[in-house]
């Protein structure tokens, strides 16, 4: 269960849409004193509910063109087959989000990479060359009227 308060739930409200922000500025934004908003903060971080900050990266000065979703089914249902599959993913630099779903299929992935021949490469060379993939289905993204990670 969720130990967050109204307080809490706009303090992270805000620091979702912008990391960066000042203590001050967030303080001000949530209606609290700094050092509350600051002690309310760290005790968010301290109890893992703000389990880090990153930096949204901008897709085209960083060279990513191609963004898809593939779903990814497993021609056996075994834990070490599973194992492996997911090592392989997390060493894979392309795939950006790998999901165990429930479903027809057992993976859900989000892959970026620079063009279409990148995403061959990858589709080819990469899980194309992994024993326990049975299907793919790739879904190009087009385009994201709605993306929170943004």
């Amino acid at each position: 269960m969720s130990d967050e308060d109204n307080i809490d739930r706009r303090i992270l409200r805000e620091l979702s849409r912008d990391g960066r922000q000042s203590n001050l500025a967030l303080a001000d934004r949530v209606g609290l004193s700094p050092s509350a908003c600051l002690r309310r903060v760290a005790a968010l971080e301290k109890r893992g509910v703000i389990k880090g900050y990153r930096a949204v990266l901008s897709p085209e000065k960083t060279g990513v063109g191609f963004t898809a979703y593939i779903t990814v089914g497993l021609n056996t249902h075994t834990k070490s087959s599973q194992e492996s599959f997911e090592r392989a993913m997390r060493a894979a630099p392309q795939v950006r989000e790998c999901h165990n779903i429930t479903g027809a299929v057992e993976y859900l992935m989000r892959v970026e990479v620079a063009d279409l021949p990148a995403y061959k490469a990858f589709h080819t060379d990469i899980l194309g060359a992994l024993p326990q993939v049975n299907t793919l289905t790739t879904y190009v993204v087009m385009g994201s009227p709605k993306d929170e990670r943004a």
